[in-house]
């Protein structure tokens, strides 16, 4: 079937040139190695937050387009407790779809500005939901991850976040709860 452009939303891309894009380069190209714990790791002289940001926006283009994948299963009538889940993060009901459009301006301010002072907070807020829909997508459309033969890309995707926010403190323990026995099993052969 068809997408809506309104719940499929382009790729946030990061200005070639910048030191927020040679850092995704450098991100990209420690990923090959096929360690994702190392990976993640914050490169030597490298800043936090410059390294915090780059990766949100890599996290918010990868599970928008694996979210882009299933949006024809993902419905007000398949997922109707979706619009409660995300409740607080509007102020009244919203469907998973319309969050990750309003994400997808955060993920903007990411780019080529200064950092805000309240910016560690935005990101792992950012990163809690992202989380969600994460949990969302292997909860209610697993199935339909296989019939299209994503599942190898969610898990990669899943197991890169799941190191990033480990190897920085990005999510309470707490917040994992509804896939902690996956991230067990996704990890634990990388300890």
């Amino acid at each position: 079937g068809s997408r809506s452009s309104k719940t499929f939303k382009p790729k946030k891309n990061i200005p070639e040139g910048s030191h927020q894009y040679e850092l995704l380069k450098h991100a990209e190209a420690t990923l090959g190695s096929g360690n994702l714990r190392m990976a993640v790791m914050l490169p030597d002289g490298e800043d936090l937050n410059e390294w915090v940001a780059v990766n949100t926006v890599d996290f918010f283009n990868q599970i928008n387009m694996l979210y882009g994948t299933i949006t024809d299963f993902c419905t007000e009538e398949s997922c109707p407790l979706m619009s409660h889940i995300f409740y607080w993060s509007f102020g009244h009901p919203a469907f998973c779809s319309a969050w990750i459009l309003k994400l997808s301006c955060f993920s903007v301010t990411f780019i080529g500005v200064p950092f805000r002072k309240n910016f560690m907070s935005v990101a792992k807020t950012i990163l809690k939901r992202l989380f969600r829909v994460y949990a969302h997508i292997y909860h209610q459309h697993f199935d339909s991850v296989i019939q299209l033969q994503e599942e190898a890309h969610l898990n990669t995707s899943f197991k890169h976040f799941i190191f990033f926010v480990q190897e920085f403190n990005l999510i309470d323990r707490k917040e994992l709860a509804p896939l902690q026995e996956l991230i067990e099993k996704l990890t634990s052969k990388d300890r």
